[in-house]
């Protein structure tokens, strides 16, 4: 069916639903044009954001990539340091004990490197020459040492001999029988006598003069320690046990035990206090007179003591000076401290050399008026010893160039030198060879790490290079402080068997006890005899303050002959 005529009207309506449609979808449109405007920003600045943010991330993962590689090369440094502590203390433990190395055969081992040193034409031509004669005198005293056959010691001569005659079988009882020949053969063995106990009974007796009838007591003998029934020769066994021996008191109670004789540990510790305060006034006379000495070593130790208040043992620290022109030495403990002021405190009126080990307290003392620093050679080869395994080309070069060093006193001793000669020998020899260890380590410094063994090692070189140099000046002054070191020994010993001192005042006391018994090590003197004659003589210095204590010390007595 057809449709019929579209009225004016209709035909409006309709343009105008179409128009009203054409503009919904137009500005549809345009919201639609607006939305993808805002999204493209949106994206814009989302993009610039992450872009941002990964700068920001990328920059924070370098910062933290330079803190964990910092972290790392220091944990790596520790590593290295804790390595080389480790290897140290194998080398102690497992390790040759001397310090003396062998001069290798390699020829390019005693070659100087001048490249990069800091010396004039003439300073090269002294150094070679110094090197040159120290190899050839290492030459000479090479010699091949041929392996011997073990002979059996003889016994000491000093020693009682007790003869026991042996005979033929049959021979006793039969000697009408026999020719007896007096050709003997005969053989020696040593025997030991066990130690014995016993009470010494004074009686004093008394009696009355006819003459005038009066009655006189002989006087009583003065005994070591007063109200004690412990003496001399109980007090002298007690001490070398403790200090020459190093028994804990626990164990030289179990052996008086089985003599019968039970004594208790406070008794003891009240005895050997005792004792260190018989020695005291000597022991402070002798400081002061090693105070009046020029030329001094120092050293410093460890030792444990009890802290009453911490209730544990803590570290303390002995300081050791021994006098090189004569047989002396002396422990001083000051409440377990080697800080600044005791050693400020001690040597504050001291005028003279003084050889040490390179702990800076000693800085402080080098920059008094009158006192002269001297370092210790010994102390830095260690240094360079402890650098073998992790820089051996550079260590190797400076321990043969210390060697050499040594080499000039080996030839100052196989000559006999005076101090004068060997003064003139260092002069000549020595010195160049500082001189040349000394430009070698300021070019090396640069190109090693300075926490690394190496470093370390060319530091304290370079730290201490003038104290080092300073022995060469004086043919009285020591190369090393291995003449003190071995007072130290004592203490180590004593740290091992045992184990502490009960508190600051015993510590005290074990320093003047160890004084003294280091003094006679080093005047080699029986201690056994000293403590004999110390313990029965003091008090005879009680009244006649004219008397010296000083006599009684070692090295006096044996010049005397008494000992």
């Amino acid at each position: 069916m057809a449709e019929g005529p579209v009225s004016d009207k209709q035909l409006i309506e309709a343009l105008l639903r179409e128009r009203d449609e054409l503009y919904r979808r137009a500005t549809k449109a345009e919201h639609r044009l607006e939305e993808l405007s805002d999204a493209d920003a949106m994206r814009r600045e989302y993009e610039a954001r992450i872009r941002q943010m990964q700068a920001s991330h990328q920059k924070e993962l370098s910062k933290k990539e330079d803190e964990y590689k910092k972290v790392l090369s220091k944990k790596e440094d520790e590593i290295r340091s804790l390595v080389a502590r480790i290897e140290y203390m194998a080398r102690k433990l497992w390790g040759r004990m001397s310090e003396k190395r062998r001069t290798p055969d390699d020829p390019h081992q005693l070659k100087l490197d001048f490249e990069g040193m800091d010396l004039t034409d003439d300073e090269k031509r002294q150094l070679e020459e110094a090197a040159r004669k120290v190899t050839e005198a290492r030459k000479v005293k090479v010699k091949e040492h041929e392996k011997q056959l073990p002979v059996r010691r003889k016994l000491p001569e000093n020693l009682r001999r007790v003869e026991e005659h042996v005979y033929p079988e049959g021979y006793i009882g039969h000697e009408d029988e026999w020719i007896l020949f007096n050709d003997t053969e005969t053989s020696e063995h040593l025997e030991v006598t066990a130690p014995d106990a016993y009470v010494r009974v004074t009686v004093r007796h008394k009696a009355m003069r006819k003459s005038d009838s009066r009655i006189i007591t002989a006087p009583a003998k003065a005994e070591p320690l007063a109200k004690s029934y412990a003496g001399p020769t109980l007090l002298t066994e007690l001490t070398i046990g403790k200090f020459a021996d190093h028994l804990p008191f626990y164990r030289q109670i179990q052996m008086y035990k089985r003599l019968g004789v039970e004594l208790k540990q406070p008794t003891i510790e009240g005895w050997f206090h005792g004792i260190a305060d018989l020695m005291r006034p000597m022991y402070y006379s002798l400081q002061e007179h090693m105070l009046r000495l020029d030329y001094l070593q120092s050293d410093e130790s460890t030792v444990p003591v009890i802290d009453n208040e911490k209730r544990r043992a803590v570290k303390g620290y002995m300081w050791l000076i021994r006098a090189v022109t004569e047989p002396l030495v002396l422990f001083h403990y000051h409440e377990g401290s080697r800080g600044k002021e005791v050693a400020l405190r001690f040597f504050k009126d001291y005028q003279g050399a003084l050889g040490v080990d390179g702990y800076g307290v000693y800085d402080l003392l080098d920059k008094l008026d009158g006192i002269m620093v001297l370092c210790c050679w010994a102390h830095c080869r260690r240094y360079f010893e402890r650098s073998l395994n992790h820089d051996r080309e550079r260590a190797e070069y400076a321990i043969e160039q210390i060697g050499m060093l040594y080499s000039v006193e080996t030839i100052a001793d196989e000559e006999c030198a005076d101090q004068e000669r060997r003064a003139q020998l260092r002069q000549e020899l020595s010195y160049p060879i500082i001189r040349g260890l000394e430009a070698w380590a300021l070019n090396e410094r640069d190109s090693v790490l300075p926490k690394s063994p190496i470093g370390k090692a060319l530091g304290y070189l370079l730290r201490h290079i003038r104290q080092l140099s300073r022995y060469t000046t004086d043919g009285s002054y020591q190369i090393d402080n291995n003449f003190i070191e071995n007072s130290v020994r004592p203490l180590a010993l004593g740290r091992k068997n045992y184990l502490f001192c009960g508190n600051h005042d015993a510590a005290e006391d074990a320093a003047v006890i160890y004084t003294f018994m280091g003094c006679c090590k080093l005047a080699q003197v029986d201690v056994r005899k000293w403590l004999n004659h110390f313990f029965t003589h003091i008090h005879d210095y009680d009244q006649d303050y004219s008397r010296d204590l000083l006599d009684l010390l070692p090295h006096n007595l044996k010049n005397k002959g008494i000992l």
